[in-house]
């Protein structure tokens, strides 16, 4: 594994949150000044095909990507753009139940106000 891949894991690991590849390139940057935005991309790009993490596709808005690939859905505040992960166990058998067939994969966000920001409203 390449040092700027394994740079690249350990800020995913340590992150409590979602990163877009601007916020990983950021933060490499800082490690490793020499590292440039296209292998931050190209590794990004190639783990996530590789399943070795997470990459979160959001309407309007730059991927994401995370540490984890289990599976897991997200929710989404339309204030401030936090994605937070969220599990619906059994949610796929019920889809699988009432569509009465096999399902390949399927993406569910659910967008809401998060507390801090229905606070400020």
């Amino acid at each position: 594994m390449t040092r700027q891949r394994e740079l690249i894991l350990q800020i995913l690991r340590q992150s409590d949150r979602h990163l877009t590849a601007d916020e990983i390139f950021f933060l490499a940057k800082l490690k490793l000044p020499s590292i440039a935005m296209a292998t931050v991309y190209n590794n990004l790009n190639a783990m996530s095909e590789a399943g070795v993490i997470g990459r979160v596709h959001t309407d309007g808005g730059a991927d994401c990507f995370e540490r984890t690939t289990e599976k897991h859905d997200h929710l989404l505040c339309d204030g401030c753009g936090r994605l937070t992960n969220v599990r619906f166990p059994g949610l796929e058998a019920q889809l699988r139940e009432t569509l009465g067939q096999e399902i390949e994969s399927y993406d569910l966000t659910v967008h809401c106000l998060c507390r801090e920001c229905r606070s400020r409203r």
